[in-house]
């Protein structure tokens, strides 16, 4: 368990929906890491802590480790394993070229997935279909790794017998994606098309250190639908 120094030394700016803060609030719930969470609004101004954290992006997630701001948040999850090693459980494989598998499909979903998802958040009609159609054709490029690849296939989680850098970085959009799909009414992971993929979600979905701060697919699916429909909306005269 984390020390009462560890209580007062570490803070994150974030937001309780957001899937990139879902990621590090997974990282350290598992590391078992006491910290004060700072929650940032999207609708509101950014706050002067989060601006001056974060210079450059002035975005959510930021870790602050001893006054110390760490941003992005895979970089925030790999900065977690490394400047709390000797706790369990270890979110990086030891063996060097299942450590670069590892950042390899991390990176895959940032920068191969994710705009995908993102087009399906924003996307109407012939636009939707298209990213929703993009968004698919990489989650099965996921459900073949998770047959194939030997350094995860048949095994519990990407990370093994324990969740991992992979599966902080695909389930932290895990809330996001459900509700992506109840918003739009879409269908992005196909359990009978995806059977592995469908059951590794369901199962990340439920484990020690996830459930208690994964955002309710509900809400997720609400304010997605919220924010696409004032995006559609025509400007309001004067």
């Amino acid at each position: 368990m984390a020390t009462e120094g560890e209580k007062v030394q570490v803070k994150l700016l974030g937001a309780t929906l957001s899937p990139f803060v879902v990621r590090v609030r997974i990282a350290l719930a598992l590391k078992g890491i006491d910290y004060e969470f700072i929650q940032e609004h999207f609708m509101h101004p950014k706050s002067e802590l989060l601006v001056k954290s974060n210079p450059v992006h002035k975005k959510i997630p930021v870790l602050i480790h001893n006054g110390k701001p760490v941003c992005e948040s895979m970089i925030i999850v790999q900065y977690i394993e490394e400047a709390w090693g000797n706790k369990a459980p270890n979110l990086m494989p030891e063996d060097p070229y299942n450590r670069a598998n590892a950042r390899f499909w991390a990176a895959f979903v940032d920068d191969k997935l994710f705009p995908c998802l993102r087009g399906v958040f924003t996307g109407q009609g012939e636009q939707l279909q298209k990213a929703v159609e993009d968004s698919v054709t990489n989650f099965l490029l996921i459900e073949e790794a998770l047959g194939t690849n030997h350094c995860f296939a048949g095994k519990a989680y990407f990370g093994g017998d324990q969740i991992g850098l992979i599966d902080i970085a695909l389930g932290g959009l895990s809330a996001f994606i459900k509700g992506l799909e109840k918003a739009t009414d879409s269908v992005l992971i196909d359990p009978e098309k995806m059977p592995l993929l469908s059951a590794w979600m369901d199962r990340f979905f439920k484990s020690d250190g996830v459930k208690e701060v994964m955002p309710d697919v509900a809400k997720q699916a609400e304010f997605i639908s919220t924010r696409r429909a004032s995006m559609i909306s025509p400007p309001t005269s004067n």
